[in-house]
């Protein structure tokens, strides 16, 4: 199926800079090396192809997922084949003394790149779950920094989040907490990152849901007031490669708005994806009339959909990739914006978060309100709202 279409357009968006500077962009990763952690995640995967079709003389997998990582391999076999350069997986937790020891025994890098992220709003919902993403946005950002520093790797490249941008959930803020770090680490290694779209089919997305659902024969379920814009893996990939090698220290790169990016509801998709499969949607009013009809309406060419108002916590009412406070660069690429950054960080503020942090784990005791109010220490302007309702309590 067509991604482009389903989503709303008929164009990849950077193409044309891709384009202008290809031949640039084959000479420096031709002659460097790099480490991408995460790889295995689906801007993972799509990163590691954009750097492997370039010949790497090194490239280096980092994943938590044994399995993903597999398929890595088997996608990039069949779709490039080999190159001369070294090009091995491992199945590591950032976190671990493994993958200290791996750091140790090599470390020698050009370029790192940061992909591990965890994602999902629906990760806020608990206070355990909420700490390790604490532990996965921030602190193995600033671990993995560190070592980068030791290791006299050339520039790092992190992942963040259009919703960093004026945050109203935690994944968002703990993105925005990273951005802090970086910046004070900007002064002894240059980084960049990159602020993006949702990326459409991206693994535990809500789309990447809809192909679950009819794979399993299962109603289609969407927000149908929630309008987001949508990248391919394809240019979550490219954006990524762009950042890490053309952006220049604290850039954070973003894709420009035009007719060729728009905003478009989920349950739009929904309605595309489909009509794509000759199905026509056919609109339910609860989820128990959805799960009773998914037995019998297939078989007609229908497909139960339930669609409806969003009323949890953490969910935006528009997304935007920079605020107003922010510095821009529009003039350098045609279809990618930049974000300029001084070096502007509070080291009180970063210091108590760590300790803070770091007291309620030898504890091992917290609740998530203490959380909440510490990303408001952080980020006093914080959008938080809780309502109570989760995603993990809907179908």
């Amino acid at each position: 199926m067509d991604l482009l279409k389903l989503i709303g357009r008929s164009k990849e968006l950077f193409s044309p800079d891709i384009s202008f500077y290809n031949n640039e962009l084959k000479k420096k990763v031709s002659k460097s090396r790099f480490l991408v952690i995460g790889g295995a995640g689906s801007i993972g995967q799509a990163v590691v192809k954009e750097i492997f079709k370039r010949n790497p003389l090194k490239l280096h997998v980092v994943d938590i997922s044994e399995n993903n990582l597999v398929e890595v391999v088997r996608d990039i076999r069949s779709s490039f084949g080999y190159i001369e350069g070294d090009f091995r997986t491992f199945a590591l937790d950032i976190g671990s003394i493994e993958y200290d020891a791996f750091i140790e025994s090599d470390g020698r890098y050009d370029y790192v790149l940061n992909l591990s992220a965890l994602k999902h709003v629906r990760s806020e919902k608990d206070p355990f779950t909420l700490m390790r993403m604490i532990d996965i946005n921030i602190f193995n950002t600033e671990k993995t920094l560190q070592q980068s520093i030791d290791n006299g790797v050339k520039k790092y490249f992190c992942v963040s989040t259009d919703k960093a941008a004026n945050p109203v959930n935690m994944m968002g803020a703990s993105k925005r907490i990273m951005e802090m770090f970086l910046m004070r680490r900007s002064k002894e290694i240059s980084i960049s990152t990159a602020r993006f779209a949702n990326v459409a089919f991206s693994d535990g997305s809500l789309l990447h849901g809809f192909e679950q659902r009819i794979k399993k024969r299962q109603p289609i379920v969407a927000p149908n007031d929630i309008k987001r814009y949508f990248v391919i893996p394809k240019e979550s990939g490219e954006l990524c490669l762009m950042s890490c090698i053309f952006g220049e220290n604290r850039d954070i790169f973003f894709p420009k708005l035009s007719e060729n990016l728009h905003l478009i509801s989920f349950a739009d998709i929904a309605v595309k994806y489909l009509k794509g499969l000759n199905y026509e949607p056919h609109l339910c009013s609860d989820e128990d009339e959805a799960r009773k009809l998914v037995e019998t309406l297939p078989d007609e060419g229908k497909w139960p959909c339930l669609f409806t108002a969003s009323d949890t916590t953490g969910e935006k009412d528009f997304e935007e990739f920079f605020t107003v406070n922010e510095s821009l660069d529009m003039e350098r690429f045609e279809n990618l914006g930049i974000i300029k950054n001084d070096a502007i960080y509070e080291d009180d503020k970063l210091n108590l978060f760590v300790e803070t942090i770091q007291s309620m784990k030898r504890k091992k005791y917290w609740k998530k309100d203490e959380i909440v109010k510490l990303f408001f220490k952080m980020i006093p302007d914080f959008g938080h709202k809780e309502t109570g309702k989760y995603l993990d309590s809907k179908m």
